[in-house]
Formats: structure tokens, sequence, C-alpha cells
């Protein structure tokens, strides 16, 4: 069967193209792709080409599919696994893999296997660990989203708080405690904001920084104080770019205790320093933002460490229980992964995407990857929908779901290039 996909041959050399996927071995499935977002994971991929952790030595020769939060439709299955997963069967796929050890990962590392392709293969390991799950949702688009929020969900259980009782420790964010979340208006802060709005023994308070109005507007009008005070929980947006004196600001919105729990979204020296003035007492800082410099260093307070026990932590990726958590909640409507969702776009968009993602102002960028489609920001729809009836209809549907892509918009996109699901 021929796919189309977008290929890694080395630094910054991304390329779509078509070619013969081999026959699946019977330990193996074969995908429709339907959606797949793009990861700032995969720009770092881009960037560092052979360099990557994850990346093959010959992807020069063996080119690698990119793209890791993918969701479609089992095609074939492998004798092996007849019994467990069907033709027509949606799937959603935990990417984070760990092997036996090892550190390959669809998107990174294989030749068939990956997110940016109309078909791929999955190998026999996926299915071994659990990590291929059937999906029951109305839309594909929030079990692409499911991955980068099981990352998010893994960084609230990843956290923890000592006990001086005794050495036990408490996983988690602190019940009742004070969150900060710096640099916290990107897709994945969002989507910090939307699970964290609605834990059992959630916070007390959520703390948001930004430096940019925009961008702090439009978090607030896609998770409003409002919903969070339905919850239980004060949600504050604040621009720390205005504040005199950034710390003793934001310290003052918790009377001067400091935060129990901080995910730090940016990796910026002074962003976590900043962050670790403002731990509390047993305070818990979680470097969620995965730097591209290997070097990266950043000074901490010592002194705190030992007589306030406050302590760093970092998390990335989501395990299998996260992802299942995820899309658990998104189809009971507890959590919205598309407040991350920005633009949308097609398969030919992937690979320059990709490649300027830093430079691309918003959100999650998802993809479609059965059809062609300029990226487009959904806030242009409007503009676009006064020449293209496409646009206008897309633009109607978002308009009611407070800007938000949504299900009715993926089936409107299917319905109009004839993608059969």
């Amino acid at each position: 069967m021929k796919t189309k996909a977008v290929r890694l041959y080395g630094t910054r050399d991304l390329r779509l193209e078509e070619f013969e996927l081999p026959e699946i071995k019977d330990d193996e499935i074969l995908v429709k792709v339907m959606s797949d977002s793009i990861c700032m994971s995969t720009y770092k991929l881009v960037e560092q080409g052979k360099k990557h952790k994850r990346a093959p030595q010959n992807i020069d020769t063996n080119p690698v599919i990119v793209g890791h939060e993918f969701a479609g439709v089992i095609v074939k299955v492998g004798e092996k696994w007849k019994d467990q997963f069907k033709p027509g069967m949606k799937f959603a796929q935990q990417p984070a893999l760990n092997y036996k050890g090892s550190l390959a990962s669809p998107g990174y590392s294989y030749e068939f296997f990956g997110g940016a392709c109309t078909y791929c293969i999955i190998p026999h390991e996926v299915m071994e660990l659990g990590c291929l799950m059937p999906y029951e949702g109305d839309s594909f688009f929030e079990a692409s989203l499911g991955e980068p929020m099981s990352c998010c969900i893994g960084g609230y259980h990843g956290n923890y708080h000592t006990n001086k009782r005794n050495h036990d420790l408490a996983t988690g964010t602190k019940p009742d405690g004070s969150i900060l979340v710096a640099g916290g208006c990107g897709p994945m802060g969002l989507g910090m904001i939307t699970y964290g709005i609605q834990i059992e023994n959630g916070p007390k308070r959520i703390v948001v920084t930004d430096i940019d109005d925009a961008k702090l507007a439009r978090a607030a009008e896609v998770i409003s104080p409002e919903k969070a005070a339905a919850n239980g929980v004060e949600l504050l947006y604040v621009n720390t770019a205005k504040m005199a004196d950034p710390v003793e600001e934001l310290r003052a919105i918790t009377d001067g205790k400091g935060y129990d729990d901080v995910f730090v979204m940016l990796p910026i020296k002074s962003v976590v320093e900043m962050c670790d003035k403002l731990l509390a007492f047993d305070g818990c800082m979680n470097f969620f933002a995965g730097p591209t410099d290997n070097q990266f260093t950043s000074e901490l307070n010592m002194y705190n460490v030992h007589y306030i026990s406050t302590h760093i932590v970092g998390t990335t990726g989501g395990n299998n229980d996260d992802l299942i958590e995820a899309n658990t909640l998104a189809a009971a409507g507890k959590i919205e992964p598309a407040v991350m969702v920005t633009h949308v776009g097609g398969i030919d968009s992937i690979a320059e995407a990709t490649l300027n993602l830093p430079k691309i102002p918003g959100g999650k960028k998802l993809t479609y990857t059965q059809f062609d489609m300029p990226l487009t920001a959904i806030e242009d729809f409007g503009k676009l929908g006064e020449t293209d009836p496409l646009f206008k209809k897309l633009d109607e549907v978002c308009r009611k779901n407070r800007g938000l892509w949504c299900a009715e918009a993926e089936k409107i996109l299917f319905e109009h290039f004839h993608v059969e699901v």
C-alpha cells in the first residue's frame, strides 16, 4: 500500500513524499491516520537531526516519519492481534513506549511508524505495551490531543510533597494549595489549566503568568475564571511584564506564603529562577519545559532546599494511565483539549509549519493527513469565509463554540474533502 508521509532525512530536512509501505507482519497493524497535532518536541527533533537522542543515525538513508500526536482507524490486523483489534476500530496511541529501555518512539525513530502520514504500520512493541488503545470519541482531534494532555496530567501526577512526621511522600499537587503556571498561555499551559481546575482534591487557586496581553485575554476567554470558580478554584491571569517586582507581587497573591506547586512552561533562566523564589514551604517546582540546549542551567536556592524542603522535578510525556485519563475526561466534557488549538491544516502544511513552529503565533497546530489544506488560523475563518463557503461554515460552527475547534468542524472538513472514516 502506498502512503504519503512527512519524513526527516537530517537537520531541517523534511520532505513530503509518497512511497510504498511493506506488507505487515503477523505481529503488526496497519492504520489510517486521520489527525496529527504538531508538537514542539518535533521541532526540536528537526533542529537537531541525528544529534537528537531518539533519532537513528541512518536517517539520511532510512528517513523517519515525524509526528507522534496522532489518531485514526485500524485498517488491517496481523494474526497475533486479531482477537484484540479489528479493522474499522478507531484508535488512540501513547508514543512514550520505553520498550526494554529503548528510547525509540513514533515520530522520532521509526521508518514506517509516525503520525504525519496517510497510512503507517504499528510495530509489535506498541501492542505488547498496551500503547494502542481503542477510542470511542466523536472526533479524532481530541484523541490526537490526548497525548499532549497526558503530558500535562503526567506533570500533575509527577509532583510530590514531603511529610515531616515520616519519610512518606505524597504524590501529586497539594490539595487546597496554590499552583503557579509560569508562561502558561501557550497550548501546554492551557492544558495544565483545563486539567487543574477540575481535579479531585484540587488546588485553592491557580495563577497563570504571561507577558502578552493578547495571549492572556484569549486564555481567560477559553478557560474563564468564572468556570474555574464554579469548580471551587480561584483562577487568576497576570502579566508579569507590568509588575514592578514580579516575585513580591506574585507572592502577595498567596498572602506571602508562596506556591505549593509551580509548573515552569518556558525554558528561560530568569523564569526558572523567579519560580524558585516563589516556592512555599515544601514547594515542588516542575521544570516542564524541555530546553533545546542540552547545557541549559539555572541557579537554585540550596538554603531553601535544605531548610524549607523546596524541591524540583521534571516530567516529560505521560504513561498509558495518563492517556486513558485524558481521553476519559475529554469524552465526559470535564476537560477541553480544544483550548490548545489555534490553527488547522492538511498534510501539505506539516513540513513548513514544523520548521517554523516557534515563529507561528498561537497555540497547537492541528493537521488532518488525508487531504491538503493550508495551515489556517481559526480566527481567520471569518475573513476567508467572505469568499470561501468552506471557511464560512467552519467560522459559524467555531463561533458557536467560543472560537474553539470542535467535532462538528472536523466533520465539515471530512465531508468537504470526501474523507471516509
